[in-house]
């Protein structure tokens, strides 16, 4: 490491050396944890480095003076970096979908054969803005679902607030008020008496143990069964099922209408649009399928039989190759899928609210007449 007022002053320093600098490369000495989090590469941040980028080209510009551009408007720290080391290989001699590999954490494989394709037919700034494209309506499904999950979230909550409160300030009352008058408490008090003492005496326990609870359920996902328990689960769960399942269609005939209209080949389509549905089971129906395919098998035909893959996506892929439009019927086809999935999440809205009302009134009718009835009881033992 040596100190220096620019890189060309580093190189200088090194050559002054002996040493022949292949790399230089800033470090901050400044930047903490808590700033790489806060400073994360959003899909926001691609997306608009992909329009700008696309634009540049697109009027004209050399790669690398586009790239020089772009990073002039890039606000984000780690984006500039990003961009700073793929306009050093530009400059290096290397192509940008080489520059672009070397980042796999910012830019997936959709987009590395998006790009490579586009390079390979002139059509770069095309293929970016494909890209761009692809990426916005991936957020907006994705922006979408989080939404839908937001309601529930919140009432669960406060269910758990409403009950913790309860528990710790209410029920204590009425086990003193047994205790003053040497009654014995009903078996639904006495457990809920023997939580709330837990709560409040080992208070450090139960966090303990949530949190341990919490910290080996995410690793059990991260785990190749875990991962397949989650994903089925996704495409089976009642109320939700239609939407994963919708979701994935969505992706998977987008991604490879996107892929196939720049110049992908089929098989190549296939093993990119099977890593991006994030969904193993999904995944395998269609690696299954691509096997069919290299076998010489149609692609309507080889997904026909796959469970996870609905009904729709063969069909529309069928005429596809009929009319030799398959890129524009997989197209049509994730509209489809995109448009019902916005209808399935207003109806999953729809009939959450009410259920979560019955769950709300069931833990607090719950925990109300586990205070009330005793009291009751009392009072007429009292007469």
């Amino acid at each position: 490491m040596v100190q220096a007022d620019s890189e060309s002053m580093a190189a200088k320093v090194l050559i002054e050396q002996g040493m022949m600098p292949l790399k230089i490369k800033e470090i901050d000495e400044n930047a903490s944890i808590i700033s790489k989090l806060s400073g994360r590469i959003t899909a926001k941040d691609k997306i608009i480095f992909m329009r700008q980028l696309s634009t540049l080209i697109g009027a004209g510009l050399p790669l690398a003076q586009s790239m020089h551009t772009v990073l002039e408007q890039t606000q984000n720290k780690q984006m500039q970096r990003v961009v700073e080391e793929i306009i050093a290989d530009i400059e290096g001699g290397r192509t940008l979908s080489d520059s672009f590999g070397k980042h796999p954490q910012v830019f997936d494989k959709i987009v590395l054969a998006l790009v490579a394709a586009g390079e390979a037919s002139g059509t770069l700034d095309d293929a970016l803005k494909r890209v761009a494209t692809q990426k916005e309506k991936d957020a907006a499904m994705l922006g979408k679902i989080r939404g839908a999950m937001i309601y529930p979230a919140i009432v669960l909550f406060v269910i758990l607030g409403v009950m913790t409160f309860m528990l710790i300030a209410v029920v204590p009352q009425v086990a003193k008020l047994y205790d003053d008058m040497h009654k014995k408490l009903p078996f639904l008090t006495a457990v809920m008496i023997a939580m709330a003492n837990f709560i409040i005496h080992y208070w450090y326990i139960t966090i303990i143990v949530i949190g341990i609870v919490i910290y080996f359920v995410m690793q059990y996902f991260k785990t190749e069964n875990g991962t397949r328990f989650k994903d089925t689960m996704k495409l089976n769960v009642p109320l939700f099922k239609g939407m994963f399942r919708k979701l994935y269609m969505a992706r998977f005939t987008r991604t490879g209408q996107t892929l196939l209209s720049t110049g992908v080949a089929m098989l190549d389509m296939l093993r990119i649009s099977s890593e991006s549905t994030n969904n193993v089971i999904i995944s395998k129906s269609i690696d299954r399928a691509a096997e069919k395919v290299k076998g010489g098998k149609a692609l309507s035909s080889s997904l026909q039989p796959e469970d996870y893959i609905l009904p729709m996506v063969p069909q529309m892929i069928k005429i596809g190759e009929q009319s030799g439009k398959i890129d524009e019927m997989m197209g049509k086809t994730a509209q489809v899928f995109e448009d019902e999935l916005d209808e399935e999440i207003k109806a999953i809205s729809t009939a959450i609210e009410p259920l979560l009302m019955v769950v709300m009134a069931v833990f607090a009718g719950g925990m109300v007449g586990a205070i009330l009835f005793p009291i009751y009881s009392l009072v007429g033992g009292i007469r």
